[in-house]
């Protein structure tokens, strides 16, 4: 499992999303900026998950259906949804998910491993975190995008 960035006192700081009924987060490192909704200029032949391109103040960004990436049916646009701007692996890529719902700092013990029952799903996620509400499943974006991504969009670092 991968090193998580962890502040110096022991806490993890993440933003938490929504993606249809289920709560995720990823570490606030990776995150450039969330923006709202606004339409993408779809590309022929991209992959299923790749809804499209935006320009982002001259550069141009692949955005991604987090959902789809995660095997749910397709993200319904609406005013809620946002696009989280992140960095991976150097390159810029743009997540759409249905809305932001918090930014929070957490204790790194209340991080629980996925169950084994969870299979798969285990490889994109690094944990579990509980909290009031329900459960955040904490999301490795550099495991959920692989070079093989890259490769495909033609966008290698």
């Amino acid at each position: 499992m991968k090193t998580l960035q962890i502040t110096t006192d022991g806490l993890l700081e993440i933003i938490a999303f929504r993606l249809h009924a289920q709560e995720f987060c990823i570490r606030t490192t990776s995150i450039r900026e969330i923006r709202g909704w606004a339409p993408v200029t779809p590309l022929p032949h991209a992959p299923y998950e790749v809804i499209g391109v935006m320009n982002l103040r001259g550069t141009v960004i692949p955005i991604v259906d987090l959902a789809v990436k995660l095997g749910m049916h397709n993200t319904e646009v609406n005013e809620r949804s946002a696009i989280v701007v992140t960095d991976i692996k150097g390159m810029t890529v743009g997540l759409l998910v249905d809305r932001v719902s918090d930014i929070m700092t957490v204790p790194t013990e209340r991080l629980q491993p996925v169950p084994p029952a969870a299979g798969s799903s285990a490889a994109f996620s690094d944990g579990i975190i509980a909290h009031d509400n329900g459960m955040i499943c904490f999301l490795n974006l550099e495991r959920m995008f692989g070079t093989d991504d890259m490769d495909d969009w033609g966008m290698v670092a």
